[in-house]
């Protein structure tokens, strides 16, 4: 991922098609044990010249169910090589754990189905892969290893990288090029260059992948297209390609990459179509809706490259997907900014799967490089599904069904509690008088909500450069509670943001508290704790020890979780069912649909509904919602959802910090 004039961003999809040419195989890459090679100026499959068409979708943020169908699409686009992220944090979730076997999970399943629908593979396998991701897709265990720095030639993280990449080859290598699968090509690390320059680090990555995957496969970097970019970022022995702007870096490839073994067929393997939203009043929607010129200059720029420079180029995002449960990144530029839920992008298939009128534009652009007849017609897209407005009624308090504590003299960050993900929930109970503003550790990690005996008291967020300082005032015996929410890690850090060096937040994940609590001048000792990680609420909900009625509730008290429930149709066909759920009088929280964490929703926008795939719904019978709403009654109006058909987004002044910037 690479920084540029709207926001970051970093996974790619890229697929291929044979053009005339009369290239020869070069002499540094054996054609005689692989399938897939190149020469100066040419990709070959079997001996024949390609050209890679592309765009990046990721399994893991789309249902399995709804694979093929993204699939298929991609290939009636005209596209015809998938470039998927892995992400390691969801295969291997606790150190030593390994969920491939669960089918959202299943990479090799979703090779072979691309394989299945005409698309070959450019695998991005990271151990980084960005993508606006929680911590770029490391898991968050690493952070608790002894010496761990992570993106850098340091033992302890080579080590946990190459068990993950050990056990990721396990499940793909039989799906290599060379041994009749559809993988083409493997990506060394990810824009490393836009974050740092240790060749000893890139060059053992480099090996790991050459020791676990067929000494024939293709490698590859991405690195964005300036000098220092590619610098950085180039490995020796693999083709050093650039991501973003496709003349200037195509220019910036020929003069800055000079060793011959980097040197092959030109590659924009990450050209924007457009970019991901992210949480704030003043954040619209990103989309080329209503954007003509922004669409005339993606189809000047196809041309570009696939006709005047016969060059390569994958499309970032081909199909955004959803960011479900808790797994959106963040970045850091003096405050934190988070990333939606919704990972729609703007890009040609939206967060639905449908086609969109970018899809038919770039679609009718590739048409003019292919041959005649070669792209499958373009499904026709299918009506989503509405859910007539159900009542929320309160079920129990976040604080009334706590699980079990651990308690410190000092706070522990919610990695010491061995959590990833969540809220965490710290107690103290004063045993004298305090009084002034509340400091929870270094900095607020990331939004901190501040009680006193069961009342909020405000929001310490630092989504804002400048959040709120809350103050208190306690008695002997009054509880303080802190509910720090993580709104994601830090996923992305260059070493050069327009000349501005900001902090490199990559190398700090921690969440929770990091630090001291000090109250006025005073430092506040022994504490409860409690990881709030929400993996599976149906236990949560059923050890909660108040029922709540909706005359019990006034603005200020902990988060409550609220329950109802709608009747889906009978469907066979999931995609029927898909709808876009929303919470309109809801502050800010998360949605589950039969257990399922669909992500994040607050008031202030731009998401204003969260999608619901149609492969999450029981048809034909009832189906359960919970909703965790972090500030009860601070919204007018009851408690209810409804499915929308059709979506809308729309930003809204943030209540709880009026004055903040």
């Amino acid at each position: 991922m690479r920084a540029f004039s709207l926001p970051l961003h970093a996974f790619l999809l890229s697929f291929v098609l044979v053009v005339p040419s009369s290239a020869t195989p070069s002499a540094s890459i054996s054609a005689s044990n692989s399938s897939f090679t190149y020469n100066n100026s040419t990709f070959l499959l079997n001996g024949e010249p390609f050209q890679i068409i592309g765009g990046q979708m990721d399994p893991q943020r789309i249902p399995p169910v709804y694979w093929r169908d993204r699939l298929s699409k991609a290939r009636a686009m005209g596209l015809n090589t998938i470039f998927p992220y892995v992400y390691w944090n969801l295969l291997e979730p606790t150190q030593g754990s390994w969920t491939s076997n669960e089918p959202a999970n299943d990479i090799a399943s979703y090779i072979k189905i691309a394989q299945e629908e005409g698309l070959n593979v450019i695998l991005r396998p990271g151990p980084y892969i960005c993508g606006e991701r929680e911590w770029g897709g490391f898991p968050a265990w690493l952070a608790e290893i002894p010496g761990m720095v992570v993106r850098s030639y340091n033992q302890p993280f080579l080590d946990a990288a190459t068990s993950y990449i050990e056990r990721l080859a396990d499940d793909i290598r039989d799906l290599q090029i060379t041994r009749g699968g559809p993988i083409l090509m493997i990506q060394v690390e990810n824009e490393y260059g836009s974050y740092g320059d240790d060749h000893n680090y890139t060059t053992a990555l480099r090996d790991l992948l050459r020791a676990n995957f067929d000494r024939d496969i293709v490698l590859y970097t991405n690195d964005g297209g300036v000098d220092w970019t590619l610098e950085g970022g180039e490995v020796r022995g693999a083709l050093a390609e650039i991501d973003g702007d496709p003349s200037s870096g195509f220019n910036s490839r020929r003069l800055y990459i000079t060793d011959p073994t980097e040197l092959g067929p030109l590659l924009d393997g990450e050209y924007y179509t457009w970019a991901p939203d992210q949480w704030g009043e003043s954040n619209p929607h990103n989309t080329t809706v209503g954007r003509p010129e922004v669409v005339a200059q993606f189809e000047k720029d196809l041309d570009y490259v696939l006709g005047n420079q016969s060059a390569s180029i994958s499309l970032y995002m081909f199909h955004g997907g959803t960011n479900f449960g808790f797994g959106n990144g963040a970045l850091w530029q003096n405050r934190t900014t988070v990333f939606t839920s919704s990972y729609d992008y703007g890009a040609p298939l939206d967060e639905s799967g449908r086609t969109t009128d970018l899809y038919m534009s770039l679609r009718s652009a590739i048409q003019k490089y292919v041959p005649a007849g070669s792209i499958p017609d373009v499904p026709d897209n299918l009506p989503r599904s509405s859910i007539p407005q159900f009542a929320l009624e309160p079920v129990t308090s976040l604080f009334d069904a706590l699980p079990s504590r651990t308690s410190n003299s000092r706070p522990l960050t919610m990695e010491g509690l061995n959590q990833s993900y969540g809220f965490t929930l710290y107690e103290h109970t004063t045993t004298s008088a305090l009084e002034g503003v509340v400091q929870p550790g270094d900095r607020p990690r990331d939004r901190v909500i501040v009680y006193v005996n069961g009342l909020r008291k405000g929001i310490i967020d630092s989504q804002y450069q400048h959040p709120l300082n809350i103050s208190v005032s306690l008695q002997t015996g009054d509880k303080l509670q802190l509910l720090v929410e993580n709104l994601g890690r830090v996923d992305y850090h260059s070493r050069n943001v327009g000349g501005i060096a900001y902090r490199n937040d990559v190398m700090d994940p921690y969440k929770g508290i990091l630090g001291d609590v000090v109250i006025g001048n005073e430092t506040v000792l022994d504490w409860d704790m409690y990881p709030l990680q929400l993996d599976d609420i149906s236990g949560t909900l059923v050890n909660g020890a108040q029922n709540y009625t909706a005359g019990q509730i006034q603005s200020g008290i902990p988060p409550l979780f609220y329950r109802g429930s709608f009747n889906a149709p009978d469907s066979t066909d999931p995609a029927l069912l898909d709808t876009f759920l929303a919470v309109p009088n809801g502050s800010k929280g998360n949605v589950w649909v039969n257990g399922f964490n669909l992500g994040r929703y607050w008031y202030v926008g731009p998401q204003q509904q969260l999608y619901l795939p149609g492969a999450i719904v029981r048809p034909g019978e009832r189906n359960d919602v919970v909703v965790l709403d972090l500030e009860p009654a601070s919204r007018e109006g009851d408690m209810v959802a409804e499915g929308f058909s059709e979506r809308s987004w729309g930003n809204n002044p943030d209540l709880d910090c009026e004055r903040c910037i």
